[in-house]
């Protein structure tokens, strides 16, 4: 809190005004770098429905880890999971996803599991991407967007699994 205050040019005890320590910060600070991780993807997916808004939606996402990597790393970390505020701005990027899995007719299971898949993927590889680990001597872009269309392949093959059964 210290070097917030300093940051800031206020006084340490000014900041208990408006926070109760370094818990609520972080949990504050998870809070919005949730809403602003979504706004990115809202505006990358706006128009756009099924694979075309996947990889809008990807690419807005990288983009947010890239130019943000702090608040990201921020937003994976909270104190307080049954934060109603964190809950919301959490349910809030799951809903926008579901609105652009709508396209492949899924069952309401089967799309919450694509979700899931989805975040994995993004997180997994804006992480290992952020600590250096992609060293190959390969364009990341590119392998991401491997990674991504043969995700949408499977989500292709989901969907008509479902519906011949």
């Amino acid at each position: 809190m210290g070097l917030l205050a300093e940051k800031l040019e206020v006084r340490p005890p000014s900041l208990y005004i408006h926070l109760d320590g370094l818990p609520e910060l972080k949990q504050k600070l998870a809070i919005q770098g949730i809403k602003s991780l979504q706004a990115y993807m809202l505006q990358a997916a706006v128009g756009r429905s099924g694979d075309d808004a996947i990889r809008a939606i990807r690419k807005a996402s990288i983009q947010f880890v890239r130019e943000h990597p702090e608040l990201y790393d921020a937003s994976t970390r909270f104190p307080d999971a049954n934060d109603s505020d964190l809950q919301q701005a959490q349910e809030s990027i799951v809903q926008l996803v579901l609105r652009a899995l709508d396209t492949y007719h899924m069952q309401d299971e089967m799309a919450i599991h694509m979700v899931s898949g989805l975040r994995s993927i993004f997180h997994g590889f804006t992480s290992i991407e952020q600590l250096g680990g992609l060293g190959m001597p390969l364009d990341s872009n590119k392998s991401f967007s491997i990674l991504l269309n043969t995700f949408i392949e499977g989500i292709h093959a989901v969907r008509l699994n479902q519906h011949e059964t």
